[in-house]
């Protein structure tokens, strides 16, 4: 089947009250592990790339891979851009044929982030491509976007229903206390503000920084109207770690095909367990 747009998948997450999981995928290993757990789960499934990952294994190969895997699994597989400030790279994703496109203008003052998704909404829609907005500034590092905590700055309910009319976004990223990378402690969600953006406006909204927030808090969020979680650190970490493990035991090995394999595993694990944590699995509908 073709790359699938996320709208629908989300909207029909929205109404059911779960979540899709977006995982943030780098190269040929992390996307296969991504869409072969999501089609053992029956899962749809959002693979994700930064532009540093555009920047590292171009957005031609990125694209084709997702077009392949789409071939190959009977399963939706949206291949979204992710966190994109520039407006060139966008145009080149769509190009390339991806199905699902977040601008992230957040750090800009709320007139420019408005007119900037408006702007990525036109050029979108005018190809069926759905877009996220982020409103809000969520916290931490994610590859070149650096956000320190005195910076954070929290979605405001009012100004969400405002900029959801005012841009025709699709969906809506927003602060609630998330970071992206490493926690230092669990993180400290503000669910009645969640709550209320969920009662004021009616897309389906996203949680980034979902890696390293406990199984109940994430449980939570979706209860509260979360119908998107973004998975990235804590799928480098188990492959990573499988990695390192295996050249304790065979530190002379040099086959990629071999030393890649174990974590591959380890990361397959955790798509596992986000899948069922989400309430993703067999919900896939054409």
């Amino acid at each position: 089947m073709a790359l699938a747009t996320s709208k629908k998948y989300l909207i029909d997450a929205q109404k059911n009250k779960y979540a899709i999981c977006g995982f943030n995928i780098h190269n040929l290993e992390t996307l296969k592990a991504a869409v072969s757990v999501a089609e053992e789960k029956k899962s749809p499934v959002i693979l994700q790339a930064t532009p540093g990952t555009i920047k590292f294994a171009g957005v031609n190969y990125l694209a084709n891979m997702a077009k392949t895997a789409s071939d190959e699994y009977n399963i939706p597989i949206v291949m979204h851009l992710d966190h994109c400030e520039d407006f060139d790279m966008i145009i080149q994703c769509l190009r390339a044929g991806f199905t699902s496109i977040m601008v992230d203008s957040s750090k800009l003052d709320l007139k420019e982030n408005i007119n900037m998704v408006k702007k990525v909404v036109e050029a979108a829609h005018a190809v069926g491509v759905p877009v996220e907005a982020e409103l809000g500034v969520i916290g931490g590092t994610e590859d070149d976007l650096i956000v320190d905590e005195k910076s954070a700055v929290y979605t405001d309910p009012e100004a969400a229903v405002d900029f959801v009319d005012k841009t025709k976004v699709d969906s809506l990223a927003i602060a609630i206390g998330t970071a992206h990378g490493v926690y230092k402690g669990d993180p400290k969600l503000d669910f009645e503000r969640l709550k209320k953006i969920r009662s004021m406006v009616d897309i389906p909204l996203v949680l980034h920084g979902a890696s390293g927030v406990p199984d109940e808090s994430i449980k939570k969020c979706i209860e509260f109207g979360i119908n998107k979680i973004n998975i990235a650190t804590e799928l480098k970490i188990p492959f990573s770690n499988g990695i390192k493990e295996f050249f304790k035991d065979s530190s002379n090995e040099n086959d990629p095909r071999k030393f890649l394999k174990p974590g591959i595993k380890m990361m397959k694990d955790v798509i596992r367990q986000k899948i069922d944590l989400a309430g993703s699995a067999n919900k896939v509908f054409i």
